[in-house]
């Protein structure tokens, strides 16, 4: 088998227009197609982060929380690259967003900041 990247990321979320707004207009990714599923009631919505298509953002009826705090089993969080921390972290702060302090990886010596989307999954800024 050889593994060349990663495809995607599938998020469901508990409010589709909230979560859609926060990955479109205050992190920038653009919605590249949308489409109502109406045998699972059901939207999803394919983003590109970048140049490529990364993300798919699902609505489902009442769908059950997952716990991320303390330190739950499963993924952990989802990091994404910048070229200037400081200034995407004025731009959250900006949109409403709050964020923990700006922090320099040991081994790199690159600064990254975590923050959460609308439904509390853990997201980072890596500065590259």
């Amino acid at each position: 088998m050889n593994i060349c990247r990663v495809h995607h990321v599938a998020i469901i979320c508990s409010n589709y227009e909230v979560s859609k707004d926060f990955y479109t207009r205050i992190l920038g990714f653009k919605a590249i197609n949308e489409v109502y599923r109406k045998e699972r009631d059901s939207y999803k919505l394919d983003l590109c982060v970048g140049e490529e298509y990364q993300i798919e953002l699902f609505s489902f009826p009442s769908p059950p929380e997952r716990p991320s705090f303390p330190e739950a089993a499963g993924l952990r969080h989802l990091a994404f690259a910048v070229t200037n921390i400081e200034e995407a972290v004025k731009h959250l702060n900006q949109c409403g967003v709050e964020t923990e302090s700006i922090r320099m990886d040991e081994i790199t010596g690159k600064k990254f900041v975590f923050f959460q989307d609308p439904d509390g999954l853990p997201l980072e800024l890596y500065e590259v």
